[in-house]
């Protein structure tokens, strides 16, 4: 019975999508851009609608030349798309209880119900547009009668809703359960999505009453502004679905073992819970945490629970992370809601109060931990098959060469076209329960008789470890592959630490250390 909602509202999201289509059917331009954007998010792949893709799948830009920072074909043109929506809301689709709008700031689409307005007492998170306020049964009917040239059913105003709840309430004391739960489902949709806010104090709707939230879920703990881009393209939100706790903005200063210091700006601290609606399935969890606070010998612990579940016990995160201003991430596979469809995370004290800098909501894999690729690019890249490969990111020390160059012995030949080089780290974060599978890409770009350096064999020398295992001694590229040739290394069965991390170590033997890019596959079946 809870799938019927869900496909009433795609039904909706549809056909307002068409409705807008249509509009912007006399700009090919415009349309274009809408109907490839619709394609993703339809599609459940809203985390490609990054400007990277849009330039070059809609506009035709060079997936090897493309600079963002030169050329701003899809700003321009989304822009272009926003002053159309705005314009045809303000005209023709004025009177649409359900309006598309691309938010400043990421290019996925939101599906905002106009009915639906939060109280002015809301938090900041609350003052947001909700998509999760309209009952169903409501946005069904009045779309069928739109289509049917009817006119649609008037909404409750504010008030009468108010004195609607008072009088059942006052019926439910002295009649049955039944007739209180009739009650509930006829309007306990539009009163409970009213009163969230980021910090209520009563327990989140169920699964009934608001809609599951959209996957993938990413959220800033603690934030309340608009929503952010991360060095992918991919879009996180303000903080929402919380209860307890207080938000609180870092201090100014650098973080390492991230690309995306935005993740880490804020925390929520203090005991604190999320109920997070969320369709039958697998899913993939992700939390992120920093400390600014300087180690010492004293823990401030706290626990984490999944639907009473407790998979973090005694956790400290300058431990976890090895030292203050150094991010943290933890991921859990195989989660999924609880039997009321509400995924329920608990953070409690232990020896400390808890925090969360953000958390991160994946659709998984059944028994597998999510495919991680990383190319030491300062952006991400798509390569011919489909396969996301992240920013470089988990480094430290090293640098990042920036002259990207094209190589030879992959049908990609930009992807591995720069490096990071020097004496570095990596700490990549992977599920405990599980062995991996590691694949090291190494390009030789500056020694050779044709390339900067010259030389040949024996001028770079290093070796690579993982979790304090030897993984390649006097490892020479050049000796094995050339210049400009892509050398590929795999390691089976790789453990992870106790803090579940894959930690790679590129030590100099002579002259740099180096590596192009970087996959950890799950090998659960």
């Amino acid at each position: 019975m809870r799938q019927q909602p869900t496909q009433t509202l795609s039904e909706a999201e549809r056909a307002e999508f068409e409705a807008v289509a249509e509009a912007m059917a006399r700009s090919p331009r415009l349309a274009n851009l809408l109907s490839y954007i619709g394609e993703r998010y339809f599609a459940g792949k809203g985390d490609q609608l990054t400007e990277y893709n849009i330039a070059t799948e809609v506009f035709g830009r060079s997936k090897t030349a493309f600079d963002a920072g030169e050329d701003a074909i899809a700003r321009v043109e989304v822009h272009r798309l926003r002053k159309g929506l705005k314009k045809f809301y303000e005209g023709p689709g004025k009177d649409h209880e359900l309006q598309l709008t691309i938010p400043s700031g990421t290019y996925v689409p939101v599906f905002t119900h106009m009915a639906a307005q939060p109280s002015p007492v809301l938090g900041a998170v609350a003052q947001q547009p909700d998509r999760y306020v309209l009952p169903f049964a409501e946005a069904a009917e009045r779309r069928r009668s739109e289509q049917n040239g009817s006119s649609p059913p008037a909404v409750s105003s504010p008030g009468r809703l108010h004195n609607r709840l008072y009088a059942v309430l006052a019926v439910a004391l002295v009649c049955s359960l039944a007739v209180f739960a009739v009650y509930r489902v006829r309007t306990g949709t539009r009163n409970a999505a009213a009163a969230r806010t980021s910090d209520a104090a009563s327990p989140a709707p169920a699964l009934g009453s608001v809609l599951p939230a959209t996957v993938p879920l990413r959220l800033l703990a603690g934030y309340s502004g608009k929503p952010q881009t991360d060095s992918a393209g991919i879009v996180w939100d303000a903080d929402r679905y919380v209860q307890g706790g207080g938000p609180w903005r870092r201090p100014d200063g650098s973080i390492s073992r991230t690309s995306d210091p935005l993740l880490f700006e804020h925390w929520r601290s203090g005991d604190f819970t999320y109920d997070i609606p969320l369709r039958p399935g697998i899913y993939e969890l992700h939390l992120y945490f920093v400390t600014s606070e300087s180690p010492s010998d004293a823990l401030s612990t706290f626990t984490v629970q999944i639907n009473g579940t407790r998979v973090l016990r005694g956790f400290d995160v300058n431990s976890d992370a090895l030292g203050a201003d150094i991010a943290d991430e933890r991921i859990f596979r195989d989660v999924s809601p609880a039997a009321d469809g509400i995924l329920h995370l608990s953070f409690n004290s232990e020896r400390g109060p808890p925090q969360l800098n953000a958390l991160e909501i994946l659709p998984g894999i059944p028994h597998q931990q999510l495919p991680i690729r990383i190319v030491t690019q300062r952006m991400s890249f798509t390569d011919h098959s489909g396969r996301f490969w992240h920013p470089d990111d988990y480094y430290m020390n090293g640098r990042l060469s920036d002259k990207p160059q094209e190589t030879i012995g992959s049908p990609d030949p930009d992807l591995f076209g720069t490096e990071r080089y020097g004496h570095f780290t990596y700490a990549i974060p992977v599920d405990t329960r599980d062995r991996y599978t590691l694949i090291l890409h190494f390009v030789e770009f500056y020694f050779g008789p044709q390339a900067p350096g010259g030389g040949g064999v024996g001028n770079r020398l290093f070796r690579v470890m993982c979790n304090g295992q030897t993984l390649l001694d006097n490892f020479d590229i050049y000796k094995e592959a050339g210049s400009l040739h892509v050398l590929t290394k795999t390691f089976y069965h790789i453990r992870p630490s106790p803090q579940g991390k894959i930690n790679l170590t590129f030590e100099p033997i002579v002259n740099n250390a180096t590596v192009s890019g970087i996959e950890v596959l799950d090998e659960a079946q």
